[in-house]
């Protein structure tokens, strides 16, 4: 808190004079930047912009008076009327002087507080209306206000005894101004305060309530150079103890080197400095280990700094800058090695095949920035450990499910206690190689919060042509990340942003088949699950009859995870009864495996054909753990022509049941009904397992094709299920997830589907084995899909045949 002692006597003088004075209601107005000018205050000011000058002038050639208001936002050149506070002091100018630059050096006396009314010019200055706030100190003194004053000037004078500033002349002032709004003003307009504060002064009218705002305000001013104080007393005697205490242990080290003792710390750095000699690295790291690793043996070694270089130092060293593994370029042992590790998956297979075949011929190729979406349990996590053996590469695994965090991608700033460099390198620091198979797990799982978003650092991180100089914070040079294979997994591709999605490849694993969860249980489940409970094969008998029921009825899945799981619980139950005495071997057949299982939990596919009846549809749907049936239910009710939709329907799924209605309305004639049917009935859509909510557009058809069957009172045919989207029109629009949706359907023993004609060309995506056991029926128009499904509409004259793909 700073006073100016010549300005603050000058008060009283100009007070008496200003009594008397006439101001008018009108007057040129000037914003002043960082300062709110108090009542009686004098102040110099100087004056650079042509508005400001031209107010000055306009008030020189009048009564001197000027209306001073601060602005807002000090770095508006151009101040608008909303840019500034609306009270201010009306102020005479005291004296001008015109400086070299072109600018004004104005001394201005505040005369009185006043608040703007109006605006009446803007150009070349503004001139402003205003109204005059007067205020009155109180005739008397009570007790109270008394006591509050003395703390102010108690106040007052220990800050500036703390600051060293104390001046009697000046406390001389303070202890004798007895108006409790003077004494406020004059110590607030000396008080180091932000301009809301000092204006929140300013605008307060009661004189008492001003000094105890002032109060509070000395209150948290004296707190904080109390504390400065003690900082400063600390920081000094913390420099003498670090200076008494950096002398005395240089004596002691030479008086060990006298003796002839070792030096530990010089041994280390010698060390450090050895390694660095060793080590490849560029040439802008070399340089900076050098330099740093300087700054580390001119320096105490029990200096706190000295820590932080020495591990950065560590970091330099431990990272591998040109270390990689030799890569396994036999494409055949590269295929067997794949082969015995997964089943199937043969896009992905082959796409590791096409990266060694380039790699083979050119060495110096990119490494691809794959990315398995697909339902958990497909094997997406065990199939880049796969790659990394078939490559002969070593593997990290990175997840990044939940992660908010900025420095978990690109590390701390060295500035912070505790920093450190971000995941990729400390991968790369693990694994000891720059050329590893490094897989990024639940990418589509990544949160952002106010500490950044690791989504936006893994972008320089999964794009090719900016990985290869990657800056890691903590760091602060550039990594080749240009030789490591990054993998990632995503259960959907939608939450991905675009463009990290646009950086990477995606391959699609959609689940798989019955007969291939059979071969991936008999090759890879069942064996692990024996070997990990402690009992032999020879102890434990399952038959291909029963395992098929393991899948069907006690899984519903695209991937084997709980079918391992379940494999899991037979073996644990015959170790337990070989543990007690029992010598096996153990036969798991359908008879016996409710003992091990308990009864199944899904209906078995047989049973579907019973449930069906008028009005309800099997639909198609995709989720993140892969494709589902979809029951829709219809029934017509008495009514007024309502439409009522349960079942958790989300916006799309209830704009499709809209678009089913209005469908079936424009085909009044082919239904068979009267005009004014569907005002006399109510129509009820529902969707079993209310507590799950869905939505999507695929469900269209199957909704359009429910409400039909329920009209026409006829069962749709059996093992027929579809997806789609529909229009109002009747037209059928394509849709995605086909493979997934198909598994679905075989899963249930379902072996037809219709589906969108424009979704033909994806049926090459489906495997062989799959299409044989299922018929595809591509549909253009609703119309088709009635025809198909319940045989109603006879305009084609021809039998529809499923299509093959090519």
């Amino acid at each position: 808190m700073e006073f100016d002692d010549s300005l603050s006597a000058s008060m009283d003088d100009f007070a008496d004079n200003t009594q008397d004075l006439e101001i008018p209601d009108e007057l040129p107005m000037m914003a002043v930047r960082d300062v709110v000018v108090f009542n009686y205050m004098i102040i110099p000011l100087f004056v650079g912009r042509s508005g400001s000058i031209s107010a000055v002038n306009d008030a020189m050639n009048g009564d001197k008076l000027l209306m001073l208001v601060t602005q807002k936002d000090a770095t508006k050149d151009d101040p608008a009327p909303e840019d500034v506070y609306q009270i201010g002091m009306v102020s005479m100018i005291m004296r001008t002087l015109k400086l070299p630059d072109g600018r004004l050096k104005v001394l201005v006396q505040a005369l009185s507080k006043a608040e703007i009314q109006s605006y009446t010019q803007k150009d070349p200055h503004f001139r402003v209306q205003i109204n005059l706030l007067e205020e009155e100190e109180p005739k008397s003194i009570s007790v109270e206000t008394e006591a509050l004053m003395r703390t102010v000037r108690e106040q007052t004078e220990k800050i500036m005894s703390l600051r060293g500033i104390l001046s009697s002349d000046l406390m001389m002032i303070i202890n004798n101004i007895e108006e409790p709004g003077r004494l406020a003003d004059l110590v607030g307009s000396n008080l180091r305060l932000k301009i809301a504060e000092s204006q929140k002064i300013l605008e307060t009218s009661d004189t008492v309530k001003r000094l105890r705002l002032v109060a509070e305000l000395l209150n948290k001013e004296m707190e904080v150079a109390a504390v400065q104080a003690k900082i400063q007393s600390d920081a000094k005697e913390e420099m003498s103890r670090s200076q008494r205490e950096y002398f005395l242990r240089e004596q002691m080290q030479a008086l060990k080197k006298e003796l002839g003792d070792d030096d530990a710390y010089g041994q280390e750095i010698e060390g450090l400095r050895k390694k660095l000699k060793k080590k490849k690295m560029p040439k802008h790291a070399r340089k900076e280990a050098r330099k740093e690793l300087k700054r580390l043996e001119m320096m105490h070694p029990d200096a706190s700094e000295a820590n932080i270089i020495r591990t950065y130092i560590d970091w330099i060293l431990d990272l591998p800058w040109k270390k990689s593994s030799k890569d396994r370029l036999d494409l055949k042992l590269a295929a067997k090695v794949l082969d015995e590790d997964h089943y199937g998956l043969e896009k992905v297979k082959e796409r590791i095949l096409e990266f060694l075949a380039v790699r083979k011929l050119n060495k110096n190729s990119k490494g691809p920035i794959l990315c398995f979406v697909g339902p958990p349990g497909v094997g997406k996590t065990s199939l880049g450990q796969a790659v990394a053996r078939a490559m002969g590469r070593k593997f990290y695994r990175l997840s990044l499910g939940g992660m908010r965090d900025e420095a978990e991608i690109r590390g701390h700033r060295r500035t912070y206690i505790g920093a450190m460099p971000g995941r990729i390198l400390q991968g790369l620091k693990n694994v000891k190689t720059n050329n590893p198979v490094f897989m990024m797990d639940e990418i589509d799982k990544i949160g952002a919060d106010y500490r950044g978003d690791p989504s936006s650092a893994l972008l320089e991180v999964l794009d090719p042509e900016q990985n290869g100089t990657f800056s890691d914070h903590y760091m602060n040079m550039p990594f080749d990340l240009s030789r490591v294979m990054f993998i990632t997994t995503a259960n959907r591709s939608d939450t991905i942003p675009g463009p990290l999605m646009d950086r990477m490849e995606v391959i699609r694993l959609a689940g798989y088949t019955l007969e291939e969860k059979m071969i991936i249980a008999r090759r890879y489940l069942l064996p692990r699950q024996i070997i990990e409970n402690g009992i032999k094969t020879r102890q434990i008998k399952l038959d291909d009859k029963t395992l098929q029921l393991i899948i069907s009825q006690y899984t519903h899945e695209a991937g084997v995870r709980n079918l391992e799981r379940e494999l899991g619980k037979i073996c644990r139950k015959a170790a337990r009864k070989i543990a007690e005495g029992g010598k096996g071997p153990y036969t798991i057949s359908k008879n016996t495996l409710e003992k091990y299982l308990g009864p199944p939990r899904f209906i078995p596919d047989a049973e579907l054909d019973t449930l069906m009846q008028p009005g309800l549809a099997i639909g198609l749907a995709w989720t993140e753990v892969g494709g589902e049936l979809l029951h829709i239910e219809t029934s017509i009710l008495p009514g007024k022509g309502k439409l009522i939709l349960t079942g958790q329907l989300g916006d799309v799924m209830k704009e499709s049941a809209q678009a089913a209605l209005t469908y079936c309305r424009s085909r009044s004639k082919q239904l068979g009904v009267k005009a004014g049917y569907f005002e006399t009935i109510d129509i009820h859509i529902h969707v079993p397992a209310g507590a799950i909510p869905k939505d999507g557009p695929s469900a269209g058809i199957t909704m359009t094709t429910a409400l039909y069957s329920a009209i026409v009172k006829k069962t749709l045919k059996k093992g027929v299920a579809m997806t789609g989207e529909v229009t109002l029109r009747g037209r059928v629009l394509p849709i995605g997830g086909l493979k997934e949706k198909a598994l679905a359907a075989l899963r249930a023993g379902i072996d037809r589907i219709i589906i969108p004609h424009e979704n033909e060309k994806d049926l090459v995506e489906i495997p062989e084995e799959l299409r044989k056991q299922i018929s595809f029926f591509p549909v253009k128009h609703m119309d088709d899909v009635i025809e198909l499904a319940l045989g109603r509409l006879k305009k084609t004259g021809r039998k529809r045949r499923p299509v093959k793909a090519k």
